[in-house]
């Protein structure tokens, strides 16, 4: 989905037979009652730029101070939307999919705090952002959370404050993008909005010399079609063209959302490192950061601050000494004796873990030898199990492997930094990989 505006561009271009729009554009420009004369070349639209991204600016304030209310009538966002519908033809009935549908429930920012906080992050993320990229990032984020009522509409806010990147939306926009090209979109998905979108940017491309930078000029020609203003044949049905260009879109959607669960994933690996960490402070051990993870962020600083820079000799001195120095997290009783070691398994595979764990037990001598954790989300516990169970561990009888849920971590965590001493209290949360769970 991060991709640049021209490979974008070029992509959809591959994707659609464009029709020759030339004579109709032309004759488009010079109708004095059609949108290019009436809205798009009109002085006032310009000047309207600056207020409605002000008025949304005050929007993202109001709900970030949680004094934004219950009501669309009356809200700021009424005064913006409002300001948004006086844009000539183009915009009459915008403020329709932000009024308040009481049998419906619909749109869901009004009823509901959090979905009224994710509406005010979405419009912030817009106004900071540059670049195509980051508008898509906003527009998929939304659409993840599945907010009722909360559709491609709000696009027409997003014109606003990127004319060059978004383009307008509503029924007759729409159908005229399916009159000239012969897709098939349909209003309410967001999907189906942004494969249009790739289509509008085809089409603007083509004939930038009659059109603009600023998609609102093909939206307004789009507008005129599909109102009838502007009658055109209709173009013959393009399934395959269409069918390809919402598979683009869901496709990038779908990386998207891969990369972001990836990067979730390492958030909350680090995060749980974090915890380990502070907690062994905390209890009065000294802590080994895994050597791969030192440079990692963590509550703005770098996770092995406060940290040991070497491991003791005695385990400097092991065989095995390159695998313990990748252990997620150890802590290190004063002279040097190894009180406990953590693997943190978020959702890479448990086998790796329990075999570093296996070197740092079988390459200890006598005083160095601790307790054992596989740190791991709830759900993980069966499949810790199962792997401590197989052939090849049978025969490190004597490795007292626990599972600690992140979930007892997370709960007691700060209980354990303030009253606990030594590992008594992770002894009564983790539970022997060893027998029966």
């Amino acid at each position: 989905m991060r991709q640049s505006p021209r490979r974008h561009e070029a992509s959809v271009t591959q994707a659609l037979v464009m029709p020759d729009l030339t004579l109709a554009l032309e004759h488009w420009r010079q109708d004095p009652g059609g949108t290019y004369r009436t809205w798009f070349l009109w002085e006032e639209r310009i000047k309207n730029f600056r207020s409605i991204r002000r008025g949304l600016q005050a929007v993202v304030q109001e709900i970030e101070a949680g004094t934004f209310g219950t009501a669309y009538r009356g809200s700021t966002l009424e005064t913006v939307v409002s300001a948004v519908a006086e844009q000539r033809q183009i915009f009459k009935g915008a403020d329709h999919a932000f009024l308040w549908k009481p049998k419906l429930r619909i749109p869901d920012i009004y009823e509901s705090p959090d979905n009224q906080r994710t509406f005010g992050r979405f419009l912030h993320a817009c106004d900071c952002c540059d670049d195509e990229a980051g508008v898509l990032w906003a527009i998929q984020a939304l659409d993840d959370c599945r907010i009722k009522g909360l559709g491609p509409a709000a696009a027409n806010l997003l014109y606003f404050l990127h004319p060059t990147l978004v383009t307008p939306f509503n029924t007759a926009i729409v159908k005229g993008y399916n009159t000239v090209t012969g897709a098939r979109v349909k209003l309410g998905r967001w999907d189906e909005y942004l494969a249009m979108r790739r289509g509008v940017l085809a089409l603007n491309q083509q004939y930038r010399t009659r059109l603009s930078n600023d998609l609102g000029a093909i939206a307004g020609f789009l507008f005129d079609v599909g109102s009838g203003r502007l009658p055109l044949p209709t173009a013959e049905a393009n399934p395959t063209a269409w069918a390809a260009d919402l598979a683009r879109v869901r496709n990038d959607a779908a990386a998207e959302r891969r990369r972001a669960a990836e990067a979730a994933e390492d958030r909350s690996h680090t995060q749980v490192q974090g915890w380990l960490r502070d907690l062994g402070r905390a209890l009065g051990y000294q802590v080994w950061v895994a050597s791969n993870d030192r440079g990692r962020t963590y509550n703005g600083g770098r996770l092995a601050e406060g940290c040991l820079d070497t491991l003791p000799a005695a385990l400097e001195s092991s065989l095995a000494v390159d695998t313990i120095r990748l252990i997620d997290v150890l802590w290190i009783e004063p002279e040097g004796r190894v009180a406990a070691a953590f693997e943190v398994e978020h959702s890479t595979s448990l086998y790796s873990g329990i075999v570093r764990m296996l070197d740092l037990a079988l390459g200890a001598t006598d005083g160095l030898a601790g307790r054992y954790f596989l740190v791991a989300p709830d759900r993980r516990e069966a499949d810790a199990r199962a792997q401590f169970a197989r052939p090849a561990f049978q025969r490190v009888l004597d490795l007292d492997l626990r599972f600690l849920a992140y979930s007892d971590l997370a709960e007691h965590r700060e209980s354990m930094a303030r009253f606990g001493q030594g590992l008594r209290p992770l002894d009564a949360l983790a539970r022997p990989l060893r027998g029966p769970g």
